[in-house]
C-alpha cells in the first residue's frame, strides 16, 4: 500500500480562530416585529432561545430593517452597521 494512503490526513487548526454565532438582521428584525422590542442584546437572544450563553454573537447584514432598533453585539459586519445606522439606530459592541 502507498505511503499516502498509509498516513492519515492532518492540516493546520489556528489555535487563535473565534467561531461566532451568526445572527442575520432579518432575524433581528422578526424579533422586533413579534415582541415589540426596541433594543436587542445579548441577554434578549438568549431569552428568545437564539444563542446560547457562551456564543459570541455577530450581527451580518442579510435582510432589512423597518424600524429603528439599538443593537448590542460581540460583533457586527460593515453592511449591518451601515443598515441598522441608516434607520438611525445605534451599534453598540461588547
Amino acid at each position: 500500500m502507498p505511503i499516502q494512503r498509509r498516513l492519515p490526513k492532518f492540516g493546520f487548526n489556528s489555535p487563535n480562530r473565534v467561531e461566532y454565532k451568526v445572527i442575520n438582521l432579518s432575524s433581528i428584525q422578526a424579533l422586533v416585529d413579534k415582541y415589540s422590542l426596541d433594543t436587542i442584546t445579548i441577554d434578549t437572544l438568549i431569552e428568545k432561545g437564539m444563542v446560547s450563553s457562551k456564543d459570541l454573537v455577530k450581527i451580518l447584514g442579510n435582510g432589512e430593517l423597518t424600524s429603528k432598533i439599538n443593537v448590542t453585539a460581540h460583533a457586527f459586519s460593515e453592511s449591518a452597521k451601515s443598515k441598522i445606522e441608516a434607520k438611525e439606530g445605534t451599534v453598540t459592541i461588547i
